[in-house]
């Protein structure tokens, strides 16, 4: 009986981590385009409430470790070249 425990547990707990990388991707791709948005974006012709917006995503993204920046910009210019 504990190695059928063991294996549903070692099922769930794969399940789990495959469920908590896809996210990650979804994140990575959102923080991605959020910084290619920021980066385009023209400060002088923006309303002050649409820069007050985008200054606080930019400090959001200023704010991630410089690794995680990375992947999401490469996945981004991955989707960009492959489209």
């Amino acid at each position: 009986m504990p190695h059928v425990l063991k294996d549903q547990e070692i099922a769930m707990l794969r399940t789990e981590l495959e469920m908590l990388m896809g996210e990650r991707q979804s994140l990575l791709r959102i923080a991605g385009a959020a910084a290619t948005f920021v980066a385009e974006l023209d400060a002088g012709v923006l309303p002050k409430n649409t820069l007050e917006a985008a200054e606080m995503l930019a400090e959001c993204l200023n704010a991630a470790p410089e690794e995680t920046m990375r992947d999401s910009l490469e996945i981004v210019k991955a989707e960009v070249v492959g489209a």
